[in-house]
């Protein structure tokens, strides 16, 4: 299993918009992949953007995030830059 810690950079954390990229570029990857904040506090299916908005993760906070599979760490490379900013077109 692949995993990372990263501290999310957007204004908004992620609610709204950036949640949403975050969760398509999840879903596209084929994998099943977790997020959860990195003090342990509990995982979600992170192509649930409902399950993504309940955690309420804001600028600055680190959240873990798990997958395994083929090609998970590239995958979790991919999502990683999606947080950290990095990626402005994730879903495309």
């Amino acid at each position: 299993m692949a995993e990372r810690v990263v501290a999310v950079a957007g204004a908004d954390g992620l609610h709204a918009r950036p949640a949403a990229l975050f969760v398509r570029a999840a879903a596209e990857s084929g994998l099943a992949v977790r997020i959860g904040r990195a003090d342990g506090e509990s995982d979600v299916d992170a192509r649930s953007i409902l399950a993504v908005l309940a955690l309420d993760v804001r600028r600055g906070d680190e959240v873990r995030l798990c997958a395994d599979g083929e090609g998970a760490e590239r995958v979790l490379d991919r999502l990683v830059a999606v947080l950290a900013g990095e990626d402005a077109d994730a879903g495309h």
